[in-house]
């Protein structure tokens, strides 16, 4: 049974599950990722990503929203394979910049390994 001042209920569809949760997280919850999306540009300045990385490879700035907003697939991922591959080695660990035709699920999978020894 259910707890007296909600909860998340169990046993019924995975879509209520979600409006419930949303309901209960507030109406600025759809807007958390934006947010999170600028906090993450902030810290990737505070770093220099645009000297050492959009520079580098040749890349524009990325938008305040870039990574909260489907666009392009293929170019997020890539973007955030760089960023990724670029911030493992800014933590002082050897790892091969990623090539924008190499296989995502082989790519992914190394930047997992890497992190997992952190």
């Amino acid at each position: 049974e259910e707890a007296a001042g909600g909860g998340s209920r169990r046993g019924g569809p995975a879509g209520e599950r979600d409006e419930e949760g949303a309901a209960e997280r507030g109406p600025g919850a759809a807007y958390h990722m934006f947010v999170l999306m600028e906090e993450l540009l902030d810290k990737l300045k505070l770093l220099s990503y645009e000297e050492e990385v959009l520079r580098r490879h040749n890349m524009r700035p990325l938008s305040r929203h870039y990574f909260a907003l489907p666009t392009n697939p293929g170019e997020q991922f890539f973007m955030f394979c760089t960023l990724a591959a670029w911030l493992i080695t800014k933590a002082g660990r050897s790892f091969e910049q990623p090539q924008e035709y190499d296989d995502p699920n082989a790519i992914i999978s190394n930047v997992l390994s890497e992190l997992r020894l952190f």
